[in-house]
């Protein structure tokens, strides 16, 4: 199935700067609200949208999901698209973005380390476990894409999340390290030694150097050899931009990023866990590598969404209302009941 390019969102129309089709424009009695939140993690401000069911009471018990976006992504987003549909099915649910990244604190700016990643999740967690509503034994995880390696990694300690989804993962050590589709293996050690001397640099006082972020042309993004860049492209630049969101990251976050695996410890995963990917995703590989490790839960499930690549998944109708299709029965089997 061949699919027409999105229309653009302007995050300039909506007086909430969200960019997906459908997105709250304001807060109306009765339906889906959402409330624009600051919190402190380790000394920074992040920023984050909570969104509240519809007739949403302050005084009743709420199950909750915390949202990790995208690399370079922000809550504005395809995070904002999942956090709204799901509060659409009776959650609260939280789309906070990264330190160091988006709106958040932190510098310098696009610092892109596991370790802050992973400990955003679990300081999403904090914050939402203590909103007004929220039941904090009812409380989900749903990551995607650099998010849901990051969920995933999060998960296998924070035993607060019940159960956790994942959409389209990407593994961010493994692709840092291997290059995408693993290309890159015969100049790992070339790439850690540029992420060492931009380390170095920084030390010193000199230039942050940043990795991951190009101006290009069209014909330059019709060149390149992965549906996701291509797409990755056309939806971050284009269609779906944000000022917030940018591919780039600190050279040196590589020091970290390169050491680093979804994949790792995988089996202390024990709770009900969902993965979804596109049919036609050249990402798969990587879902599917990390499924099989899951040892550690016998509730686990791979849905592939037909005909669907990796970017299409974050906005072209069919494929999410395919994603929610899933996503909706398994958070109310694992979330809605009362769960031990």
């Amino acid at each position: 199935m061949i699919h027409a390019t999105a229309v653009a969102a302007d995050h300039k129309q909506n007086p909430l700067t969200l960019v997906y089709d459908g997105a709250i424009t304001k807060n109306e009695p009765g339906n889906v609200n959402i409330h624009p939140a600051t919190y402190r993690l380790n000394g920074l401000d992040i920023v984050a949208n909570v969104y509240t069911p519809a007739n949403y009471d302050p005084n009743q018990k709420y199950p909750a999901i915390v949202m990790a976006h995208p690399n370079g992504g922000v809550k504005e987003q395809v995070a904002g698209l999942y956090a709204q549909h799901l509060a659409e099915q009776g959650y609260i649910t939280i789309a906070a973005e990264a330190a160091y990244q988006g709106g958040s604190g932190g510098e310098p700016r696009s610092v892109d380390k596991p370790q802050f990643r992973i400990d955003d999740i679990h300081g999403a967690a904090d914050f939402i476990t203590r909103f007004p509503g929220v039941d904090a034994s009812r409380l989900g995880l749903f990551g995607i894409c650099g998010g849901g390696g990051y969920a995933l990694a999060a998960a296998k300690t924070d035993k607060r999340f019940k159960s956790i989804a994942t959409l389209s993962m990407f593994n961010s050590g493994r692709v840092r390290r291997n290059g995408y589709a693993d290309s890159q293996l015969g100049t790992v050690q070339a790439r850690l030694q540029q992420a060492s001397n931009a380390r170095a640099r920084e030390v010193a006082g000199g230039e942050i150097l940043y990795s991951g972020d190009a101006n290009l042309t069209d014909a330059q993004i019709a060149a390149l050899p992965f549906d996701l860049y291509r797409q990755g492209y056309e939806y971050y630049w284009k269609t779906h931009a944000h000022p917030g969101s940018t591919f780039k990251y600190t050279t040196s976050s590589l020091l970290d990023l390169m050491r680093w695996d979804a994949a790792d410890q995988i089996e202390l995963i024990n709770t009900p866990l969902l993965m979804i990917a596109g049919s036609k995703a050249d990402s798969l590989y990587m879902t599917e590598d990390v499924f099989a490790k899951a040892s550690g839960t016998k509730d686990k499930e791979l849905f592939k969404i037909t005909g669907a690549t990796h970017i299409e998944t974050y906005w072209i109708p069919e494929y999410v209302e395919a994603a929610m299709g899933k996503l909706t029965p398994f958070f109310t089997r694992t979330l809605v009941s009362d769960r031990s």
